[in-house]
């Protein structure tokens, strides 16, 4: 075989594996989504904006805005980090319920808390995706006033807002 036609056979096996990968791909309930939100002042980075969507619209936005509803006592913030982190520091006043843990940690959480009381979920900021999963897992849990503290610790941390420890 020569040179030409062992670089066109290569050239039509690569390209038969590359589209036969997009469809594979695009058919799995598993598949890697094709866009995304990098954009970090436009919200939580994502690479799947349809999985986060029903809780986008219940984002709060910066940390001056969460500060002032804890301050009024509106609402009770949920840290979705693991516990080491939340022993290293947390909001005031925030409960633990780490997503990995969630299963473990729900019936104790829906004794604490009722289905309408206003939580607001944080994690470790806007590349953190924790926060908007916990709150869609109360959702299905049947919480109906949740919301997700986008900047997080490290948002609310950088604007100086006390920081408590165990």
């Amino acid at each position: 075989m020569n040179t030409a036609d062992w670089i066109k056979q290569m050239t039509a096996l690569l390209g038969s594996a590359i589209i036969l990968a997009f469809v594979v791909n695009a058919i799995s309930p598993r598949g890697i989504p094709w866009q995304g939100q990098w954009d970090e002042s436009q919200g939580v980075v994502t690479a799947d904006q349809g999985t986060l969507q029903p809780t986008l619209d219940f984002e709060i936005p910066d940390a001056p805005t969460a500060q002032r509803l804890l301050a009024a006592g509106q609402v009770t913030f949920v840290d979705a980090r693991p516990v080491a982190d939340y022993r290293e520091g947390h909001l005031p006043g925030a409960v633990s319920l780490p997503v990995g843990d969630f299963d473990r940690l729900i019936e104790d959480f829906r004794r604490r808390f009722g289905r309408d009381d206003p939580i607001a979920t944080y994690c470790s900021g806007r590349s953190c995706q924790d926060s908007h999963i916990l709150a869609q897992r109360l959702f299905a849990e049947g919480y109906t006033n949740v919301s997700v503290f986008i900047d997080g610790y490290p948002g609310w941390a950088a604007e100086g807002y006390p920081i408590e420890t165990p």
